[in-house]
């Protein structure tokens, strides 16, 4: 099984993450209601086990919170696909969610790149902060050693935007990490 336990404590958040990219349980606790409805559906859609409980200095804003749960949520792929051989390694897809749709295409590569079209006009659902969603996958980008772009070409409801990010995202990574036929490293390198 490719599994990985994470925890991350500093002065402003504490984070116990387990991740198994090959199913189980989802068991989902961030303080911040939305938060926790996107990252289950993230680990529902993806077909991941995740149990992650973040207690976080959600007095101030959700910014730590949401940055650090996309860190150490990088941090955990990374580990669980080890020298990254036997995967698929790219992923691309599409979820339409009501009026809004959201694009993802990734890379496995190992070259953290972001690149991040999206425009929410509401600026919380629930207490959420929507300008979060970005830095939450800047930092899941940065540490899983993915190159993520994201793309909402249209939408007018923050929630179906964000959820439908979260959504193809899952789908694109379920993709790109399942097992190739040969057990190889994708790349003409022999490397990634």
């Amino acid at each position: 099984m490719r599994t990985a336990t994470v925890e991350r404590n500093t002065k402003e958040t504490q984070i116990k993450l387990s991740l198994c990219l090959d199913g189980g349980d989802v068991s989902i606790s961030t303080g911040i209601g939305f938060f926790d409805h996107m990252l289950t559906a993230f680990a529902v859609h993806g077909g991941f086990g995740l149990s992650l409980d973040v207690k976080g200095d959600l007095e101030v804003d959700t910014h730590h919170t949401v940055e650090d749960t996309g860190i150490a949520l990088g941090n955990a792929f990374s580990q669980a696909l080890g020298e990254k051989a036997g995967i698929e390694r790219y992923g691309t897809f599409s979820i339409p969610m009501d009026e809004s749709l959201a694009q993802v295409s990734l890379d496995i590569s190992n070259r953290p790149f972001l690149v991040f079209n999206a425009h929410f006009e509401q600026e919380l659902c629930g207490d959420y902060e929507t300008c979060v969603t970005e830095e939450f996958w800047r930092a899941f980008a940065e540490n899983s050693g993915i190159t993520l772009h994201i793309n909402v070409p249209y939408g007018a409801n923050a929630h179906h935007q964000i959820e439908a990010i979260f959504k193809a995202a899952a789908h694109a990574l379920k993709i790109a990490v399942a097992k190739n036929k040969d057990g190889s490293v994708l790349s003409t390198k022999g490397v990634l």
